[in-house]
């Protein structure tokens, strides 16, 4: 049988067509799904024909893996934390502990989400999720767009390159877009991470600015 979604057999009964599955894909047998694709005939109930089954897998819920981790991760470590699954495959973390886990300048959430990206790159390749508590990332952006605002500003006034604090890329990304409408300033990134930093600097005139997608 090939290895598929899902695939056809004939057993004597649901819970062999479980195990069966659950020996396919490595998990336990409540983690699979049987449609009965004809029950067959049997004679006085005992012998007659196998009944054919339609074996998969079920389909967990986005986020579910990340969820999952976060939970005996936060157990471990003895936090009073709850990740909750929100709009798409966003995690937002709630409880008593929120600080912990959020850090300075949310240093340690941004940890949190990396370790859980990659037990996701083994448990579900090419899916990511982005962590967030209690609004964090919110606040956090509007942060950032005031200190990209302040450096364009200074940089147009002392009329040389502004070096701002190393960033995540997506705290990149905020500067950037922040700053993309400002005809007398550009930004570029410079260096490797995680001390990868924005460098806000003057444009002269008649320059033209480098593209946003290459300036992450």
């Amino acid at each position: 049988m090939e290895d598929r979604e899902n695939f056809v057999v004939e057993v004597n009964s649901v819970d062999e067509a479980r195990h069966i599955g659950s020996l396919r894909w490595s998990v336990e047998p409540t983690q699979i799904d049987i449609e009965i694709v004809d029950e067959g005939k049997r004679l006085f109930g005992i012998l007659g024909k196998k009944m054919r089954v339609s074996i998969s897998r079920k389909q967990e819920r986005p986020g579910a893996v990340a969820t999952d981790f976060l939970k005996d991760l936060f157990s471990r470590m003895d936090l009073s934390l709850e990740p909750v699954l929100t709009e798409g495959s966003n995690l937002d973390i709630a409880g008593d502990d929120a600080g912990i886990v959020i850090g300075r300048y949310g240093d340690t959430l941004k940890a949190v989400e990396f370790i859980t990206n990659l037990v996701l790159r083994e448990a579900e390749p090419g899916n990511r999720v982005r962590l967030d508590s209690g609004g964090y990332r919110e606040r956090r952006q509007e942060s950032v767009e005031k200190i990209a605002l302040a450096a364009a500003r200074e940089a147009r006034r002392k009329g040389h390159p502004i070096r701002l604090e190393p960033m995540t890329s997506w705290e990149r990304r905020v500067v950037h877009m922040a700053l993309k409408e400002w005809d007398d300033v550009s930004t570029y990134s410079v260096g490797s991470e995680p001390m990868r930093r924005v460098v806000v600097s003057p444009v002269r005139k008649g320059a033209q600015k480098p593209d946003l997608a290459h300036r992450s």
